[in-house]
Parts: C-alpha cells; structure tokens; sequence
C-alpha cells in the first residue's frame, strides 16, 4: 500500500519545467495587474470623493442607514427577538449539519453536491442561509413603501451576497476540488481571467458573463437573410426575406430596445422571433438603432419616435404599398411604441391595426429596486456626467441590471471565472446582453426625469410629443401585453396596469422567469417557460 501511494504522489508531482511556465506566466500577469490597477486605483477614488459617476450614490446609503436607525432603537424587544430567532436557526442548521441530517437546498449558490460532503462546508452553508433569512426578517420592521427602507434592504442584501461561502475560494468545496485536481492551474488560469477583465475594462472590473467567441453576429446570430431598405440618423430598416410562398397583407414592424442591439429578436434560429414570425407568413421589418456618439447628444426621445417608427411605417408604406400595418416592441422599445400609438391616436390615424409589448412598463409609480439606483439625485450627478460626453457608457446600465440579481448575473461568474479558473459558458442571451449601446443624453435625462420620475406616461395629457399631448386612454387598437413573474427590470405590476389604462380591447399574459429569458424562447418542441 506505501508503495501504490508513492506511485499516486509521484505521478501527480509536478513537472519542474511545468512550475517553471506557471511561474513565469504569474510574474507577467502580476506585471499586467500591477499596470491596469493604477488606473483602478485612480477611478475607485474619484468615485468616492464624487468626482465620476456612480451608479452607488454613497451619500444616500449612508445617510438610509442613518434613517433607519431610529427605528431599531425604539423597538429593542422585537429587535431582540429576531436576533435570538437568527442564533436559534443558526444553532439548528449546524446540529443538522454535523449529525447528518442537513439536506440539499434549491439555492443555485450550492448546487454542487460537494456543499453536502462534509459537516464542515454543510454547517457554513446553512449558516449563512440562515443568517439571510434572519437578516430578511430582521429589516421587515422598518416601514413599507420608503426609499430609505427600500435603499437599505437592496445594499444590505448586496453585502451579504458578497459574503456568501460559495465567493471564497478555500469556502467552496467545489472550487477546492478543482484547485487540486488541477494541480493549481486553476488558481492561475482564474488570476489570468481577473486580469483581463480588469484590462478590457480599463481598470473597472468588467465581469466576463459569456465566451466572446462563442458566436458571431451574421453566422450563428443575427443569420436570417433581409437586407436594409432604409435609414436615417437614428436608424437603419431592415426588411426580411420571405420564408412561405404568400404573405399576410399587413406587414408587420419590429422595435427593439435602444439600450442593446437590435439582434435580441433574431438569435439562434430555434429561438429567433423573426424567423418564427416569417415561418408564419408575416412580412417583416425591423429597427437596429444607431449606436450613439457625441454626435447624438442631442437626441431626445421625441427623435428616437419621428425617426424611428414613424419614419418606418413611411418607409414600410413606400416599400410595400400598404396603409397599415401591425407593431410589436420590447422593453423600452414597447414604451416608444405606446408613445407612438397614443400620438397616432390624438392625430386620428389608423395606420397602426394591432400592438404588442413585450416586458413594457406603463406605470413607473412602483419599479422594484431599480428605483434604489435611478432617482432625481442620481439625475443631477448623470446630468453632470453626461454634460461633456454627450451620452453615458453602456457599462453604467449593465451596473445596474447586475447589482438587482447579484447572484445570477454577478458573484456566479466571479466564481466560475476565478475561482474555479474557467471561461464562462457559451450562452446566446448573454452574449447579446454584453453587447450594449450608449445612450443619447437628451433622450436619456428626458426619459429619466419625465416617463420614470414624473410617471408621465401614464398621467394624460403629462406629455406632449412632436407638439401634441398624448394620453394612453386615447389607444383603441387591439393590444397584447406580455410580462414574467421573475422581471427585474419591468415588474410585471407595473406592465399589468396596462389594462386598465389604453382604451382598446387588451390581453394581458404573464410568462415564467425574466426579462430576456422568459420572452425569447423557442415557440415550438419544449418550450422552457411556457
């Protein structure tokens, strides 16, 4: 039996010329580090000292903990309460822990069956759900419905997010397996892959969430055959060919979103609603918006309207012969086309047969947490910001996406990435979503301040665009209205209120998971959502 564990120990011994290689890779990526992290260093402190826009307004935390403070002092009993409830859960999970019985749990955090292996990395597991639930139960004593209260159970849960086992390379079984199995590659390999986010981010830390050369844009994305048949300043139209013999007679337009690229309806094939729609007979068209520069700074969302899906219905009309026409947009691709409906409707043109939104809000009274990071304080320092560049980075609203669903969109890949040593994997919707746009400061602070603060767009006659007050009750063509349960952009509670407001029949459907996933799945065969 030595003799069989000598063989084990020398066949796993590292080669010299191998530690040699790994030593001279972790001088060159400390020599790299060393560079992008003076560039870190100098952004971190600006924000700080409130020199550079952050999406994290310092101030406000600090000063809803302040707030909050009060209302702990004067309920000590109930404070106390909640506090020996933590230890007595706390004490529970670990004797489950240690006497065997502790079971698996539905977190995604601790998936791994290894998290199960040993009492030790069980024990640290269940105590620190435990801990999250008590901490839940805990901030439920401050009052409903405040921006303080909202602010600091947002960045409470952002801390213990981060202070989860599952982020910590010698607390995660799994990663400690592979760190071995590994021979430490994998502790250089994650290094390697810390380093080049920070560099492609220049010295923010831009979190690689898909494998860049998983796909390409016009190969495995973006690959059903149209060409463009018109464009302007804000836009160009794409027109798809064919896929049936006949077509419907009602061509029908596509309005994506802005904030990304217009592929997010033309992925995969199986999951492309462009294709879907041609499969059906439709003739259709879609907007891919211009990536804005300084250039577009003074773009407001009056143009994004005129030169998007009011100059598309011309140019749909002059390149079909048809009058009217069918509509659907996404996100806030969906607000222009409410804006648009309700202008339509004012003027009394019924150019425009049917709508659809897909994960549109109408009513911003109640936007979840984003409201946290998206406020009239945040506006004053992004109208700042923004002054001079004309338009604000794509990287700020993916912050913001990011930091609602830490988990999944954030600590997942600083495990995967670095402490297990591997590239994300390959996933469609991810590389779509890392492949943002800027947006235009006129429409941005227009947008921010008088459809979000102000919930103009559901308050008649709040807005007037191209001239012309709009109010959605004018709105009698027939409306689809699609939200999911698990929104954290669009909360299905703000989409719903749709039904109460436009003045046409409308269907409203609510769908499983989020945003992107629970719309763009395939129709046919399996489909995951429903």
């Amino acid at each position: 039996m030595g003799e069989d564990q000598d063989a084990t120990a020398a066949n796993r011994a590292i080669d010299p010329a191998e530690l040699a290689r790994q030593g001279g890779e972790f001088i060159e990526l400390m020599t790299r580090l060393q560079t992008v992290l003076q560039r870190a260093q100098q952004a971190a402190s600006a924000k700080v000292r409130g020199e550079d826009f952050s999406i994290v307004d310092f101030r406000s935390v600090s000063e809803a903990y302040l707030r909050a403070l009060p209302t702990f002092l004067e309920r000590p009993f109930e404070a106390m309460e909640h506090a020996q409830k933590f230890w007595l859960d706390w004490a529970k999970a670990w004797h489950a822990a240690w006497s065997g019985e502790g079971g698996r749990v539905a977190d995604k955090r601790f998936r791994d069956r290894l998290w199960d292996a040993d009492p030790v990395t069980c024990s640290l597991r269940d105590g620190h759900l435990a801990l999250e639930r008590a901490t839940e139960s805990f901030l439920s004593l401050l009052p409903d419905g405040t921006k303080e209260s909202l602010r600091v159970r947002f960045y409470t849960r952002q801390l213990l997010s981060a202070l989860s086992p599952s982020n910590f390379l010698m607390l995660n079984p799994a990663a400690r397996e592979r760190l071995i199995e590994t021979d430490g590659r994998s502790l250089l390999e994650g290094f390697r892959n810390l380093v080049e986010d920070l560099e492609r981010g220049e010295g923010r830390l831009d979190i690689a969430t898909n494998d860049p050369q998983a796909f390409k844009v016009g190969r495995d994305l973006a690959a059903t055959p149209g060409k463009v048949v018109f464009e302007n300043a804000l836009m160009q139209l794409i027109h798809y060919e064919p896929l049936t013999p006949e077509q419907h007679r009602r061509p029908l337009l596509f309005v994506p979103p802005w904030t990304n690229k217009y592929y997010i309806f033309d992925m995969r094939p199986d999951n492309s609603m462009v294709r879907y729609m041609l499969e059906q007979g439709h003739s259709v068209f879609l907007i891919s918006w211009v990536n804005p520069t300084k250039e577009h700074a003074a773009m407001s969302f009056e143009d994004y309207m005129k030169l998007g899906p009011l100059a598309a219905l011309d140019a749909m009309e002059w390149a079909t012969g048809e009058h009217r026409f069918d509509i659907l947009g996404f996100c806030i691709g969906g607000i222009l086309v409410m804006a648009t409906l309700a202008l339509r409707a004012a003027r009394g043109d019924d150019q425009i047969v049917t709508a659809t939104t897909l994960a549109t809000m109408v009513d911003f009274n109640n936007v979840g947490e984003i409201g946290v990071l998206i406020d009239r304080d945040r506006l004053i320092a992004l109208r700042e910001h923004i002054a001079d560049k004309g338009y604000l980075e794509n990287h700020h609203l993916q912050d913001v996406f990011s930091m609602i669903r830490e988990n999944d969109l954030g600590w997942s890949f600083h495990v995967i990435n670095y402490l297990m040593g591997k590239k994300p994997p390959a996933f469609d919707l991810l590389y779509w979503n890392a492949d943002s746009t800027r947006l235009p400061a006129a429409m941005l602070l227009w947008y921010l301040e008088r459809v979000d603060t102000e919930n103009g767009l559901r308050k008649p006659g709040h807005l007037t665009l191209d001239g012309t007050t709009i109010d959605l009750s004018k709105i009698t063509v027939p409306c689809f209205v699609l939200a999911t349960k698990e929104d954290h952009i669009a909360p299905w509670t703000s989409i719903y209120p749709a039904t109460g407001l436009l003045g046409g029949p409308v269907k409203f459907e609510l769908g499983g998971s989020g945003h992107i996933a629970g719309v763009i799945n395939p129709p046919t065969g399996q489909p995951k959502y429903g």
